[in-house]
């Protein structure tokens, strides 16, 4: 990010991004040295990932949705910051503030809108899950791996709370078992009004973060293959906000996917002097 970039710092139930205006910066000025800087919480802005909205975009699409995770590599989608991008592309008018907003990305495209201040997203049809065998710790089981535009691996708990995120990702998110580069991993356990709680550790930024859109619609796959939830299924995230998932179930696949969550605009700033390490 040059000096003088103006960002939106945005929030999606705690997932935190530096989102960038396209038409005013270019795809050669995030390099994953600069957004490894920028989203670092000491020296730089602070964000679990950098989202630029690139005008350059496939016929019908307002947009293109570019996702870099905190340590500066591209994934190809992401859901919180999808429901981010959302609701920003039509306060900047990138798209019309009322209707669908459509936003191309390295998982296809993907369908957008705000209704009664709440940001939801469509994701493409997932495959049915299948069940992977990982080392399992006590207390955790039915192993499944989902791909609800991003890889994830699903477990369910009986309390997350027991859960040691830090110490069990690393290990799981890069099972041999698992696609080349890896997943993200999720813990779920089910509360009595019939929601879940979930945590998420998450490759890119290698550790726990408040929450996950992708993560949650994986989780609801995984559920509604495994067990009685219903569409719409609720996930309370670690920030404690949740994410709701809805589906319709065609024969082994998931069709008309939507997650909807919170996403807000925290604040508004200009980049300055980030401190880019260099290697000694």
């Amino acid at each position: 990010m040059k000096p003088g970039t103006v960002f939106f710092k945005m929030s999606g139930s705690g997932n935190d991004f530096i989102v960038v205006d396209g038409r005013f910066a270019g795809v050669a000025d995030f390099t994953p040295s600069a957004i490894a800087a920028a989203c670092d919480r000491r020296l730089g802005i602070g964000a679990d990932g950098v989202i630029l909205l690139d005008p350059e975009a496939p016929a019908g699409a307002h947009f293109t949705f570019r996702y870099w995770n905190s340590d500066g590599s591209e994934g190809p989608m992401c859901g919180n910051g999808a429901l981010c991008a959302t609701r920003l592309a039509a306060a900047i008018e990138l798209a019309p503030p009322e209707g669908d907003v459509v936003f191309a990305t390295a998982a296809g495209l993907h369908r957008g809108r705000v209704r009664e201040g709440r940001a939801m997203i469509d994701l493409p049809d997932c495959p049915a899950p299948r069940t992977v065998e990982v080392p399992l710790q006590a207390g955790e089981s039915v192993p499944m791996f989902a791909e609800p535009s991003v890889p994830h691996l699903v477990l369910q708990v009986g309390d997350v709370e027991t859960v040691d995120v830090a110490g069990r990702g690393p290990t799981l998110r890069f099972d041999g078992l698992l696609p080349p580069g890896g997943a993200n991993v999720n813990w779920i356990a089910a509360l009595d009004d019939g929601s879940w709680r979930m945590r998420t550790y998450e490759r890119g930024v290698e550790g726990e973060t408040l929450a996950c859109g992708t993560g949650a619609v994986a989780c609801a796959v995984v559920l509604a293959a495994t067990t009685s939830a219903r569409s719409p299924t609720r996930l309370w995230t670690r920030s404690r906000m949740p994410l709701d998932v809805s589906w319709t179930r065609r024969g082994g696949a998931f069709t008309n996917l939507s997650l909807s969550g919170d996403a807000r605009t925290v604040y508004k700033g200009t980049a300055q002097e980030l401190v880019i390490p260099t290697t000694t």
